[in-house]
């Protein structure tokens, strides 16, 4: 089973990012996320067969309720080459503190620790082959804004995931909350 944690995005900022996308879908042919996939990724666990076992593990964490924001638009790993194109997550060092205990619950189970620094950010789509992106640049440009709202995070969550025919598929198996 391939699992990860993350933070599940609320309505109010679901909204906000549906209408941007909508606004950039049509000026750039990138693998756009489907809505249903939007989170903020706290930890990719990779394939990991015993569910109960990292269900427990995670019961170990211990960060309190926080806010974020979602807000910004950016590329990974740059704007010359962008593979990724996300939306920025603005946080308290709360975040950190759940990525590094959930990174620590995992590995005591075996799973391989984070060697790259976290970096939270929103998927918003993936670029396979390069595309022209100076429309999409230029409609970017021109928003009257880049802030997606604030949120309360009270809960993380463990995913499992699936390719389908349309790309990956999210489960949620356990959620975990904070505070």
């Amino acid at each position: 089973m391939r699992l990860f944690t993350a933070i599940d995005i609320p309505d109010g900022v679901r909204e906000k990012l549906r209408g941007l996308t909508a606004e950039l879908m049509p000026t750039a042919p990138l693998e756009w996320s489907s809505e249903a996939n939007w989170h903020i990724t706290t930890k990719f666990v990779g394939e990991f067969g015993d569910g109960p076992a990292m269900e427990a593990a995670l019961e170990t964490v211990r960060v309190p309720a926080f806010d974020l924001e979602i807000r910004g638009l950016g590329w990974y790993p740059n704007p010359h080459q962008p593979r990724v194109f996300f939306a920025g997550v603005a946080a308290p060092e709360e975040l950190g503190d759940l990525h590094q205990q959930t990174d620590a619950a995992c590995g005591r189970l075996g799973v391989p620790r984070e060697t790259k620094r976290f970096s939270p950010h929103l998927t918003l789509a993936r670029i396979k082959t390069p595309v022209p992106l100076i429309e999409l640049r230029r409609v970017i440009g021109d928003l009257e804004t880049i802030d997606f709202g604030k949120f309360r995070a009270g809960s993380f969550w463990l995913y499992a995931s699936r390719m389908g025919p349309e790309g990956s598929v999210y489960r949620k198996l356990k959620e975990f909350p904070l505070g």
